[in-house]
């Protein structure tokens, strides 16, 4: 017989339980004498002690045994009746043995009378009882830590399917309009055409990289951003300027990768960028420390073809890592979009990885 390894919940249950039961347990089988005398109290207390050691391993055995055998949720019934006829059938025998054996030694010619016997069955039984259920409560809340602790697990990788799969949407956005800017291009200048090219291939290179993250600094991104901005400025030249104003101490400050080209190529999307209406789009942080990315407003006539994944990109991701939702605002003359820049930590509590630059493969 394999002797089973118990909890620390184990071991101090039955430290509480075991002495209290052993001096309950003689006391309704001997009667009030065990008190009074210390022979009595000596000698039943060594032969009860060895009696209840040798009855809480079988069944704490027997319990193991239903465990394994229907380990399953909907199998409670079935483990929890057999366990219960298991250590009731036990204890109730050891009681019994005990008792007689008790007569037997006689103690000085005291003999317990049987009715005695009668109560220490149903000290046994109450014991048992409570035991049981102890120990199927304790069970329970460990059966549930590991639930919880599985659905964490199963929440952090979903978590991290729905970024991934969000950052997926954006390279194939980012390429098709830029193809499309390209193919323009190829017949008004082709000079500007490939330059154009050569741009388009080194900011790919960072998207590439910047899939593999869940947040990337305030100033990998900024850097990028300039050079998003040069790739634009090749198309629109002077109708197309980029502010940028960031409190110093910021540039540690996390956000999603791509957020601001997103925003950058929203603004160029839905925006008429010409000599006589020129776009001017501004990076600027204000108090909270918060990031905004505004433009002014030139809408384009008619419907600009969009698959709308930008924006909607963007409130997801935040949405996705806990983090305050992006204000949109439009007053008529200026769209801007207020983010939240994360605190500098070096591991993300929604992905459990560590975040690191994109630019530091450069």
């Amino acid at each position: 017989m394999n002797v089973p390894q118990y909890s620390r919940y184990d071991w101090l249950l039955q430290a509480i339980v075991i002495p209290i039961y052993i001096g309950v347990l003689n006391w309704a089988l001997i009667g009030p004498v065990y008190w009074q005398n210390w022979f009595i109290f000596g000698v039943a207390t060594l032969i009860a002690s060895c009696f209840s050691f040798v009855g809480w391993l079988i069944n704490n055995v027997a319990a193991n045994s239903m465990h394994r055998r229907y380990p399953r949720k909907e199998q409670y019934r079935q483990r929890l009746t057999r366990q219960t006829v298991l250590c009731i059938f036990d204890s109730s025998l050891n009681t019994i043995l005990l008792f007689f054996l008790y007569r037997f030694i006689a103690f000085n010619d005291f003999q317990p009378p049987l009715i005695r016997l009668a109560l220490g069955l149903s000290v046994t039984l109450t014991v048992v009882a409570l035991v049981l259920l102890a120990y199927e409560s304790i069970h329970s809340f460990d059966h549930w830590q590991e639930s919880e602790q599985t659905v964490e697990t199963l929440s952090k990788a979903q978590l991290r399917a729905q970024l991934d799969a969000l950052r997926q949407q954006v390279n194939p956005h980012f390429l098709f309009n830029s193809l499309n800017s390209l193919i323009s291009l190829i017949d008004e200048n082709p000079h500007q055409a490939g330059m154009f090219a050569e741009e388009l291939s080194s900011v790919y290179r960072y998207l590439l990289r910047a899939n593999e993250l869940p947040l990337t600094s305030l100033a990998a991104e900024l850097d990028f951003v300039q050079s998003y901005y040069h790739l634009l400025k090749t198309r629109h030249g002077d109708s197309l300027t980029l502010i940028t104003r960031i409190q110093p101490g910021l540039e540690d400050r996390k956000l999603p990768p791509l957020t601001l080209q997103l925003l950058i190529e929203n603004a160029v999307k839905h925006n008429a960028i010409l000599p006589e209406q020129p776009l001017t789009i501004s990076l600027t942080t204000d108090e909270q420390q918060r990031l905004t990315v505004s433009n002014n407003l030139q809408r384009k006539p008619g419907n600009v073809l969009s698959n709308g994944i930008g924006l909607s990109n963007i409130l997801h991701q935040y949405r996705m890592l806990g983090q305050p939702t992006p204000v949109i605002e439009d007053d008529g003359e200026t769209f801007r979009v207020t983010l939240a820049l994360v605190v500098d930590s070096p591991v993300n509590p929604a992905l459990g990885r560590t975040v690191r630059s994109p630019w530091q493969s450069r």
